[in-house]
C-alpha cells in the first residue's frame, strides 16, 4: 500500500503533486548575489536536480523554494499561486538535508510521526502512516530504534520516510546522499528515484555529484554563479552542451585544438560539418569525450605515447600524450591493455563534439 493511496480518517489522503516555478528569482546577500534572476519550471510529479560546483546558489534556490529563504525578487509559484510570501508550515513542502536532523530521544517510529503530530492528526493515524512510512523505506522492522542504533543510511532513510508522511505536495532534498559511503549512496539514490516514481510526487534534488544527478533525474538544470546554465535531460546535457561550463562540468572531456575552416572543422585528422555554419574561420578547442576517443597501432591515426592507465572493472582509462604536447583521456574497452610508454594510434569515433568559440559550445557532426 502506497502513501498515494492509503486510506486516512482525515480529509489529506493523498499526495497531491504539483508544478513549481521560479521566475527571475533573486536572493541577495551582503556583497554577494545568490540567485540572479533564476527561472525555472517544474512540472507536477517530475524528478528535477539542481546540479552544479559549491556556491553556485542551488542550496539556496532550494531553501527559497521550502520558505526557509526570503527573496528579494520575482516570484515562486505552486501550481500558478505565488507562495514567494507564503511561510514554510503553510506551504506543504517536505524537506530532507544533508545532516539527518532526527531527534536522538525518540525512536525511528516517533521521528517519522513528528510532523503528523504538529499537524495534529489522530493517534491511531499517525501511528499507521508512520509504519507505511518506514515500510516503504525498507524500515518496517526498526522503527522501535533509537537514532544511535541505526547505520548512517539508514537515518537518511527514517529522514527520507519523516519528509514523506505528512503527504507533501513538493518534495525537497538538500545533498542528502553526501554523508553516506559510496555503495550505500548508489543503493539510496536509487530507492529515492523508486519511491518517488511510485508516489508520482514533485522532487528538486540538490546535487553537486553529476552521476547522481544524471542518474536520477528526468531533468537536470545546471548552475553556476547564481543562475541556470542549461536546463535538460541527463542525455541532452551530455551530448549537446550549451555551454562551454556545461561541457566541461558533466562528464570527462578533452580539450583538443582544431581549425575550423569553411563550415567544418579539422579535429585529430578528422574532418566534422558544423550544425552552426556561423562558427567563423580559426583555431578552437573541441571538447570531446573519452568514450569517443579510440585507441589502437601505431600509424592508425595521430601518434601517441602512453602515460597512464587504469582497470576501472567493466573498462579502462588510458592517458596519452600527442606529439604536439596534447594529452588525452580515452575510456576503452577492458581487453585493451598498454603500458606507460607505448607508441599508439590515435583517431576520433566520429561522433559529434562540442567546439568552444569565445566560451560557447556549438555542437558538430560527422562530416
Amino acid at each position: 500500500m502506497s502513501l498515494a493511496t492509503a486510506p486516512s480518517s482525515s480529509a489529506d489522503t493523498q499526495i497531491r503533486a504539483v508544478s513549481v516555478e521560479l521566475d527571475t528569482v533573486v536572493k541577495e546577500y551582503p556583497g554577494h548575489r545568490a540567485l540572479d534572476g533564476v527561472s525555472l519550471d517544474v512540472q507536477s510529479g517530475e524528478f528535477v536536480a539542481l546540479l552544479g560546483p559549491s556556491g553556485c546558489g542551488k542550496t539556496t534556490a532550494l531553501r527559497a523554494i521550502a520558505g526557509l529563504e526570503g527573496i528579494d525578487g520575482g516570484q515562486i509559484r505552486f501550481d500558478g499561486e505565488d507562495v514567494s510570501r507564503t511561510p514554510t508550515n503553510l506551504r506543504d513542502v517536505g524537506m530532507v538535508f544533508q545532516s539527518y536532523s532526527l531527534f536522538p530521544h525518540l525512536t525511528a517510529q516517533e521521528n517519522v510521526e513528528f510532523g503528523l503530530r504538529m499537524r495534529r492528526v489522530p493517534a491511531a493515524e499517525r501511528r499507521s502512516r508512520a509504519a507505511e512510512a518506514l515500510d516503504m523505506v525498507g524500515l518496517g522492522e526498526r522503527g522501535a530504534r533509537y537514532a544511535h542504533q541505526l547505520s548512517g543510511g539508514q537515518q537518511q532513510r527514517v529522514a527520507l520516510a519523516r519528509a514523506l508522511v505528512t503527504r507533501p505536495r513538493v518534495l525537497l532534498l538538500d545533498e542528502p546522499l553526501s554523508a553516506l559511503d559510496a555503495k550505500v549512496r548508489v543503493q539510496l539514490r536509487d530507492q529515492i528515484r523508486s519511491i518517488q516514481t511510485e508516489l508520482g510526487i514533485t522532487t528538486l534534488f540538490v546535487t553537486h555529484d553529476q552521476e547522481e544527478a544524471l542518474a536520477v533525474a528526468d531533468r537536470v538544470a545546471v548552475m553556476r554563479a547564481g543562475n541556470i546554465e542549461q536546463i535538460g535531460t541527463p542525455e541532452e546535457l551530455y551530448g549537446q552542451p550549451a555551454t562551454a561550463f556545461v561541457a566541461d562540468f558533466i562528464g570527462l572531456s578533452n580539450q583538443v585544438p582544431g581549425t575550423v575552416l569553411g563550415g567544418q572543422v579539422e579535429l585529430l585528422g578528422t574532418t566534422l560539418a558544423l550544425l552552426d555554419p556561423s562558427v567563423p574561420t580559426g583555431p578552437v578547442l573541441a571538447s570531446v569525450r573519452p568514450e569517443d576517443v579510440l585507441i589502437g597501432a601505431p600509424g592508425t591515426g595521430s601518434a601517441a605515447i602512453v602515460t597512464g592507465t587504469s582497470f576501472l572493472g567493466s573498462h579502462r582509462r588510458t592517458r596519452v600524450i600527442l606529439e604536439d604536447g596534447t594529452e588525452l583521456l580515452i575510456q576503452h574497452e577492458a581487453e585493451l591493455k598498454t603500458a606507460v610508454g607505448d607508441a599508439v594510434g590515435i583517431r576520433l569515433r566520429g561522433t559529434a563534439v562540442g567546439i568552444r568559440l569565445r566560451g560557447t559550445a556549438v555542437a558538430v557532426r560527422p562530416a
